[in-house]
């Protein structure tokens, strides 16, 4: 693997220590559509599902660099494993953090769980005595193959017209999977559609899903959904796009009679320029992310409050690194010839990278969002996961 960064932390090392076991499971992801029984029992077993998890509940509660570094190195092994546990993170994190004491503890207090869905609310909710009546269908629930309870957003409804959105924690066993996940990219995910149907959830299983204050655990929820979605997702990103680029490398330094002219010749004189382009673009958009992550550790570490400013950069660094990386996936897929054709790690980086430009966090009309903030253009607004919105 060349051209690694040193891990930082024994965490990150232990991230890395799992790459050939999570490199060997790949091709069983893509063919089963789910992670395999035993990458899901080496992420528990490190305690990766608990990356952003109060320590009060046995997490690590990891600073959002340490957080970002682990989710790059299972992302740089396998993008689908990546995936799951970046999206994984934000269910089990945030509910964890969020949720109020008695839910918390009822669904934290023997071991974590595996929490994560479809976070938009979607559903419908009617209020019933303590608790909510909810029935909906989610669509791309990243993760919920893998999961106990389902991180799953609904409309309170009160009279006919919408009151309040919320987060509801649902046991997954309440679900209904539509097994429908016939994509181009990301197959080893499990991220089907599900719906539920007339469910009850307790009051203290919800939480609103714009909180910047935890009910449990320390600085670290003061990110909220709104900063845990984007730093997982330049995690993923930042992985996947290391992986593609040494892949590439290797093969020019593969042994000969490979159906690529790269083995022989190591490519022309135009390939070496184009890659060391590409070499650059992606350490660029690396360094981008990792100074808006550090000067938000830096603040958290103070146990003060994300800027505005701050929230503006986490998603802008992620889609300028996004963009970024599908230049070069693109560029990697054409150089690679026939060999990135084939069932490979280069066709399947080529197909994840572009599945993930799917997702809503890097859409144009999020970066036209950031534009609108870095402009002096969102007076009175605030950062949500869906955009920016009137201050509350």
């Amino acid at each position: 693997m060349p051209d690694r960064y040193e891990p930082s932390s024994p965490l990150v090392a232990k991230a890395r220590a799992l790459d050939p076991l999570f490199r060997a499971e790949a091709d069983t992801h893509e063919r089963d559509g789910r992670l395999s029984d035993t990458t899901v029992a080496a992420l528990k077993d490190a305690g990766f599902f608990g990356l952003l998890v109060p320590k009060c509940f046995g997490g690590y509660e990891a600073g959002p660099v340490e957080a970002l570094e682990v989710i790059e190195a299972v992302s740089y092994a396998d993008g689908s494993t990546g995936w799951v546990l970046m999206a994984c993170n934000v269910g089990t994190g945030s509910a964890a953090g969020y949720l109020p004491p008695a839910g918390a503890n009822a669904v934290f207090g023997k071991y974590i769980p595996i929490i994560a869905g479809e976070g938009g609310p979607r559903g419908r909710a009617h209020r019933e005595g303590k608790g909510y009546r909810l029935t909906g269908r989610w669509s791309y629930g990243s993760g919920t193959l893998h999961t106990e309870y389902l991180h799953t957003g609904g409309m309170v409804m009160e009279n006919g017209k919408p009151k309040e959105a919320l987060t509801f924690i649902v046991p997954t066993r309440e679900a209904k999977f539509l097994g429908n996940w016939d994509v181009i990219g990301l197959n080893g995910t499990g991220s089907v559609d599900y719906g539920l149907e007339d469910v009850f959830v307790p009051e203290e299983m919800t939480h609103s899903p714009n909180l910047l204050e935890a009910s449990q655990g320390g600085s670290l929820y003061r990110l909220g959904i709104v900063g845990m979605s984007p730093l997982g997702h330049t995690g993923f990103t930042l992985g996947l796009g290391r992986r593609i680029l040494d892949e590439l490398r290797a093969l020019v330094h593969a042994a000969t009679g490979r159906p690529s002219p790269l083995s022989e010749f190591g490519g022309s004189t135009s390939f070496q320029e184009n890659f060391a382009a590409a070499e650059g673009k992606f350490r660029a958009g690396r360094a981008f992310c990792y100074e808006v992550w550090r000067d938000v550790q830096e603040t958290l570490d103070r146990d003060q409050p994300c800027s505005m400013r701050q929230f503006t950069l986490m998603r802008l660094s992620l889609n300028h690194v996004t963009t970024a990386m599908t230049e070069i996936v693109t560029f990697v897929h054409r150089a690679g010839g026939g060999v990135a054709l084939r069932s490979g790690i280069l066709q399947r980086s080529f197909r994840d990278m572009f599945g993930a430009t799917q997702h809503r966090i890097v859409s144009a009309n999020m970066l036209g969002e950031c534009g609108r903030e870095l402009l002096g253009l969102a007076e009175g607004k605030e950062w949500q996961s869906r955009g920016l919105v009137d201050r509350a």
